[in-house]
């Protein structure tokens, strides 16, 4: 007897708008125009939001590049069909070169040594030049050929004819900080470089710096391929200037909020005056409250410092956590909200009823990021795709 996949019942899910998914990526090509390439990148399950639901979104919308970070993330989209580019961004281990020529993917690259396995794979594998992606190290101080060393770089893909060097890019440190000068020094640095790459007889067409907070800020930096991340998702950072948050103006992109993170009330109960709630005891009611049982916790993702600092949106009501969140479980506030039941829809992360709580406000009281917000919504919370 065929055995059925078992639905997840646990009333705790995320809602993951496709649509809204595909407008994000009609925004992004429209604000740098036809003639500059997305790379939508994906990588980390597609920020928590499911890597090849949201590639298959932004391929029929017409992605032509999809960037991840290893050939583990590659994979799963090959294997669902996707047919895009696919930019492998923090290059690869000694041993995946001929799965990544078989594939037909495109990796980053920056050691001589990653030219050498790759041209030992390319040529046993005799389709014609793989592309490939230089990279070089403009100040990030974590991956790229030093500009000292492009010479041998240099030199080795002169010494690969099964190789194509079809892209060179860099990567910003500071792309949200409108007065860093590290910013100016690196564009300059990779100018530098790209004069070393055009002299050693390469012209690649891909040249690309440009992340969400640069394709917002720094046109210059544009090129012929930008690379949005959590763009994508409907947020970026914070800009600042001489240490002050800036916006409006030019520094704003209208992309939308693709997640919504939902869980239903799964007890009610009433409490006197100081008595103390959670682990720890780190609330104590000030007066009578009536408190709701959420089936959600840090397991799921949901960032424990919100304990006594976040919010939930429930019956058109903004409700504050209280206590310390637990593994599985979080207390909330619903004293005086008139109608509270049992299975009643929470919104944790998300717009409804005319309020919002979003990932920048989750990470501003958790001193994080978006990026960590989105991307730590474990796999125990189910996503479900809408269009």
């Amino acid at each position: 007897m065929e055995t059925l996949a078992r639905v997840a019942t646990r009333p705790t899910w995320a809602e993951v708008s496709l649509a809204r998914l595909r407008q994000n990526f009609r925004t992004l090509q429209k604000h740098v125009g036809a003639s500059v390439t997305v790379c939508a990148v994906v990588k980390a399950d597609a920020y928590g939001h499911g890597a090849v639901e949201c590639s298959r979104a932004l391929e029929a919308e017409g992605a032509r590049w999809l960037g991840v970070t290893s050939l583990d993330e590659a994979i799963p989209l090959r294997e669902a069909g996707m047919a895009a580019r696919i930019l492998l961004m923090t290059g690869f281990w000694r041993g995946e070169e001929s799965e990544i020529v078989r594939l037909g993917l495109t990796p980053t690259v920056w050691e001589a040594s990653h030219i050498e396995w790759l041209e030992i794979a390319a040529a046993i594998a005799a389709t014609g030049p793989h592309p490939v992606h230089l990279k070089v190290d403009t100040g990030m101080g974590r991956l790229g050929v030093a500009l000292d060393q492009m010479p041998a770089v240099l030199a080795a893909l002169k010494a690969a004819p099964h190789l194509a060097l079809e892209g060179f890019s860099t990567h910003l440190a500071s792309s949200e900080i409108m007065d860093a000068p590290s910013v100016s020094e690196q564009e300059r640095r990779f100018a530098d470089a790209l004069r070393l790459v055009r002299r050693a007889g390469f012209d690649p067409p891909l040249l690309h710096v440009a992340n969400t907070g640069a394709v917002i800020s720094r046109r210059e930096t544009w090129n012929t391929m930008v690379r949005p991340g959590v763009a994508l998702y409907g947020y970026h950072l914070p800009f600042t200037r001489a240490g002050r948050e800036v916006s409006g103006g030019t520094l704003r992109l209208p992309v939308k909020p693709v997640l919504t993170w939902k869980t239903r009330i799964l007890s009610l109960r009433d409490f006197a005056a100081n008595e103390p709630l959670g682990y720890g005891g780190t609330y104590v009611t000030k007066a009578p409250a009536h408190v709701a049982v959420l089936p959600v916790g840090y397991a799921d993702g949901y960032n424990r410092q919100l304990s006594n600092r976040g919010r939930v949106i429930v019956r058109e009501h903004y409700a504050p956590i209280l206590g310390s969140i637990s593994m599985d479980l979080t207390l909330v506030d619903v004293t005086g909200i008139p109608g509270i039941a049992v299975g009643d829809e929470v919104i944790l992360l998300g717009t409804g009823d005319g309020l919002s709580v979003d990932a920048m406000e989750h990470a501003r009281l958790a001193s994080s990021s978006p990026y960590e917000i989105l991307c730590n919504i474990s796999k125990r919370v189910p996503r479900r795709y809408t269009d």
